[in-house]
C-alpha cells in the first residue's frame, strides 16, 4: 500500500511540474513576444504638441517621427529622438538650438 501511495504521489508531482514548463518552440516564442510587447509599452513617448521644436536639435530628425526624451532649455521644451541625442545637446545647447527649428 505504501508503494502505491508513493508512486501516485511521485507521478502526480511530475505531472504538475511538467505542466508548468513550456515544451514547444511556440510557447517560448509567445513568451518572448509578450516580453517585447511589455518592453514597448513601458517606453515613454511624448506628444509633438508638448514640445517647441520641429526637429531634434542634435540629429535633425523631425519630432513627428517620435519623441523619446525631452529637456527644458531657456523658455523651451525640446523633444529628442533618443537619450543619446539629448545628452549630446546638453553638452553645448547654444550651438545646437538653431537646428531645432523652435516654434
Amino acid at each position: 500500500m505504501k508503494k502505491i501511495i508513493a508512486v501516485t504521489f511521485i507521478s502526480t508531482s511530475v505531472l504538475f511540474v511538467a505542466c508548468g514548463n513550456p515544451t514547444s518552440d511556440a510557447s517560448v516564442n509567445d513568451t518572448a513576444a509578450a516580453t517585447m510587447a511589455m518592453d514597448t509599452m513601458s517606453t515613454k513617448t511624448y506628444e509633438v504638441s508638448l514640445v517647441n521644436n520641429k526637429k531634434d536639435p542634435t540629429c535633425g530628425m523631425p519630432v513627428t517621427a517620435g519623441i523619446s526624451d525631452t529637456a527644458h532649455y531657456e523658455k523651451y521644451v525640446l523633444g529628442f529622438c533618443s537619450k543619446e541625442c539629448k545628452d549630446e545637446f546638453l553638452k553645448n545647447p547654444k550651438a545646437a538650438i538653431a537646428a531645432a527649428e523652435v516654434k
